[in-house]
């Protein structure tokens, strides 16, 4: 646990370092800003205003070429300071803002960046006379910089698609009339409108019998869902069939789709190890190249007959150019980047790309039966009585598992009907996997399993302990009055989840506070590799506990309960079921699926190594370049183009790299 939470605490230190300005620019931008009337043209870079420095120095390049190399005899008047004007006309557009950005961040205190790098190294090409090699290396640099903009602002849509999904304004019920307000103003009980077509501004209890949304804004889901009378309707949801009427459940800042917006901003600043890494090693390696640079202009006067001077500056110059870092700085976290929004388009939220590398290492998920395996839909098979009258004994009992929110709870709930409404409970108390107990209308009541019989001293019989099934034992001031025997049913694709782990060379295991020989027949159904049953929450913590004293064991939970929240903390990974499920396993859980499909726990695990596969492509793919041509740029065989191939070239490979994992399909 120590393990897991002192990494996250190292990503989220390194978040607030004062960053290079270009990876602060990859960041997701603010998604509660509500003022900016979701136009982000300008911030996305669309049109061609962007490119118009860019065009304005290719264009006086190219004449300055032409003139120098293609028109003969070359004009007598392109000479001397008219030529050198041509020239640094071509340079302003392009390398005047890099100067100015080079100049601020050492006034800051950090002098040796790509603005600094780029700046000395194209001054210094226009001092000892390569005019067209200064504009062209800040040229090619600049257009290098707009198509990283552009594969940065690719990277970003699909998450700042989420922005399109804030609803602008809520019809809210106030003195008999409809009121149109932002959702922020909105109370929590009061009733909203939502006709055809519209967003669901906030989340609410449906009042209305029923209509049929668009869920996918937050699960990924294209599949419509049809939500009837007293069930929740989540905010960004959109309603297809007919105007219905919610009553209001939480704030707008506290609704489900706020939550999952800041789950995701969050998830920019939470970087992976190989991020950081390459940040603290691009901070040593750069003022390390400059001096070597120094180096490669002095030195060789010691040492070479015929020393000259510009001749070693310019393979110094060279040396600079290919010395930047920007392939490495940029493309790796447009990796991560990629991988947190391919995973969201997925229904997957990753609460940082330091979860996207771990998940690569993840040997042996552990999961929860009900609601993660199961629907956590029971239905009530089976009704017996004892010497209490059913009609007398189920109200009771119905009373007693309204005041619950469990599943099972509400499947006895649901079978009793409404007979049960006008009785008063007092002193109930929920006992953690053993059931509930409270008193009736004056009576004790009891309603739970075994163990909940065992502890209170009320007799129960061999026939009843063997009973395979989930069981509701009902018993009335410590007299057995009755059960009820209720089935829940494995999800569609709970098996293709296994099995797609088990080619992932990943062993399973079943953790469950239900009856063993239910959770035998869910393993042995499903093919998992473990299973126990009978489990308190405690013993899911022991029990994990136990997997992770195997050092080799990385280990993820797979949760959706509220009494799963400790183990979704112990282990490496942390994984909550539904996005729309319990809060405080979302919080705690370093991953969510919001689809509440199991299948996509493999598929979290694909994306994450297919990330970290791009990203290990992208730094061997820099490294071995510049390296090449860091040798050639000293020794004098390679001049200012190939220096521009080893820095633009190279990141524009890493970065149409990096953007293929938003074409995968997973």
């Amino acid at each position: 646990m120590a393990h897991k939470h002192d990494e996250t605490k190292i990503a989220e230190q390194e978040a607030c370092c004062d960053l290079d300005e270009k990876v602060n620019e990859a960041k997701v931008v603010s998604l509660h800003n509500k003022d900016d009337g979701h136009n982000h043209g300008d911030e996305e870079g669309n049109g061609l205003k962007p490119w118009l420095p860019a065009i304005a120095s290719f264009v006086v390049l190219i004449a300055g070429l032409s003139l120098d190399n293609w028109i003969k005899p070359t004009p007598t008047w392109f000479t001397g300071w008219v030529r050198l004007t041509w020239y640094i006309v071509a340079y302003i557009p392009v390398g005047l803002p890099v100067v100015i950005k080079g100049i601020k961040t050492a006034i800051k205190g950090d002098v040796f960046t790509e603005f600094f790098l780029m700046s000395v190294a194209t001054i210094g090409a226009f001092y000892i006379g390569e005019y067209p090699e200064g504009v062209a290396v800040m040229l090619f640099y600049a257009v290098g910089e707009l198509f990283q903009d552009a594969a940065v602002n690719r990277a970003k849509r699909s998450i700042k698609a989420l922005l399109d999904v804030r609803p602008d304004s809520a019809d809210v019920l106030r003195n008999g009339i409809y009121v149109n307000l932002p959702p922020e103003n909105v109370k929590v009980g009061e009733t909203i409108q939502i006709k055809v077509g519209e967003r669901v501004p906030l989340d609410g209890e449906m009042l209305s019998e029923g209509s049929s949304f668009n869920t996918s804004a937050l699960t990924g889901e294209s599949k419509p869902s049809t939500f009837t009378k007293g069930e929740t309707v989540l905010a960004g949801m959109i309603n297809q069939e007919k105007v219905v009427e919610l009553k209001v459940t939480k704030l707008f800042n506290d609704s489900s789709l706020a939550r999952i917006l800041t789950l995701v901003q969050d998830a920019t600043t939470r970087k992976a190890k190989t991020e950081q890494f390459i940040r603290k090693f691009a901070r040593i390696y750069t003022p390390i190249v400059v001096f070597l640079a120094i180096g490669i202009t002095l030195i060789p006067w010691l040492f070479v007959e015929n020393y000259v001077f510009n001749t070693w500056l310019y393979r110094a110059l060279i040396f600079l150019v290919i010395s930047c870092p920007c392939a490495l700085v940029i493309s790796i976290p447009l990796g991560y980047f990629g991988g947190i929004g391919a995973a969201s388009r997925s229904g997957i939220l990753f609460k940082g790309s330091n979860y996207l590398d771990l998940m690569t290492k993840i040997n042996q998920v552990v999961m929860d039966k009900t609601g993660t395996l199961t629907k956590a839909v029971f239905k009530v098979q089976e009704v017996e009585s004892y010497d209490i009258p059913q009609e007398e004994w189920l109200p009771l009992a119905a009373a007693l598992e309204a005041k619950s929110t469990h599943p099972v709870a509400k499947a006895v709930v649901e079978y009793a009907g409404n007979e049960f409404d006008k009785l008063r409970v007092d002193k109930l108390e929920e006992i953690s996997g053993h059931g509930l107990k409270g008193d009736v209308n004056g009576k004790e009541v009891l309603a739970g399993n075994v163990k909940l019989m065992d502890m209170m001293k009320v007799p129960v019989n061999d026939g009843l302990r063997k009973i395979v099934d989930t069981i509701v034992i009902v018993a009335i001031d410590r007299k057995l009055a009755g059960y009820l025997t209720i089935a829940d049913e494995i999800k569609e694709d709970s098996k293709q989840a296994v099995d797609a782990l088990h080619k992932l060379n990943v062993k399973t295991t079943i953790l469950s506070g239900d009856k063993q020989a239910v959770v035998d027949n869910v393993a042995k159904h499903l093919g998992i590799d473990n299973a126990y049953g009978d489990l308190l929450p405690e013993n899911k913590v022991q029990k994990v506990e136990a997997i992770k004293k195997d050092k080799k064991n990385v280990v993820a939970f797979v949760g959706d309960g509220i009494n799963d929240a400790p183990v979704l903390a112990l282990s490496d990974v942390g994984i909550a079921m539904g996005g729309l499920g319990s809060d405080a396993a979302i919080e705690t859980a370093d991953v969510i699926i919001q689809t509440d499909h199991p299948s996509k726990i493999a598929t979290a695990i694909q994306i994450g190594k297919a990330t970290t596969k791009i990203v290990w492509q992208n730094i061997g793919l820099a490294f071995s370049v510049k390296l090449i041509v860091l040798i050639l740029g000293a020794g004098g065989l390679a001049t200012m183009w190939e220096a521009v191939f080893a820095d633009v070239g190279v990141a524009m490979l890493a970065i149409l790299n990096a953007v293929r994992i938003q074409r995968m399909k997973f």
